[in-house]
């Protein structure tokens, strides 16, 4: 790489462009570059769990998927480049298997949250589905591998399981979804006391 990045300030994006890794330009709102933007917000989504305590095995996955995401964002970057491969693929695969090999069956919906980790945990799978949207939308007028899809799709399933598997770690419980609870604590508020 060099010193291709000891410039950050250039200036060439102030008419609404920016340019990709093969040289060409593109509109700052083009389907690639919100692709890459939402891969980028991921990332650093990532980044910003990882400042929190977490098992180190968990801890590892994270920076590998962050590595990952940058080749998601060099696929993207170079139109008809291959970075990311099915290995990754399988590797989240088989992280997800082996978490949720430990976790008690999911009998019911669960909301965002428990601990503070498991909470970031569930905003980088929010990002990620966007992320998922993104590239599906892309695909359909441009050449991009399909790996990069089903990376994201298991990635984000990835990102659900280990929200449970941080929260069972730091001894939190997952938030259980208690369908029309509002209701029924409102309607129970407005009840006269019995006589």
């Amino acid at each position: 790489m060099g010193h291709r990045l000891s410039t950050i300030t250039t200036r060439t994006g102030d008419a609404g462009t920016t340019g990709l890794a093969d040289g060409s330009r593109v509109s700052k709102d083009s389907p690639r570059i919100t692709a890459m933007g939402e891969v980028d917000e991921l990332n650093s989504m990532i980044g910003l769990l990882l400042c929190e305590t977490l098992p180190p095995e968990m801890a590892q996955s994270l920076l590998a998927t962050q590595h990952e995401l940058f080749d998601v964002g060099g696929e993207l970057a170079i139109p008809g480049h291959l970075a990311l491969r099915e290995a990754a693929v399988l590797r989240l695969e088989a992280h997800a298997a082996a978490l949720n090999n430990h976790l008690p069956p999911l009998k019911d919906f669960i909301l965002p949250g428990g601990s503070r980790a498991a909470a970031l945990t569930h905003m980088a799978r929010t990002i990620c589905r966007r992320a998922e949207r993104s590239v599906i939308g892309l695909v359909r007028d441009e050449a991009l591998s399909p790996t990069v899809g089903v990376y994201l799709n298991r990635l984000s399933d990835y990102l659900f399981i280990l929200a449970r598997a941080v929260n069972q770690a730091l001894g939190f419980n997952d938030v259980l979804w208690n369908p029309g609870a509002v209701a029924q604590a409102a309607a129970a508020a407005v009840e006269p006391p019995p006589r």
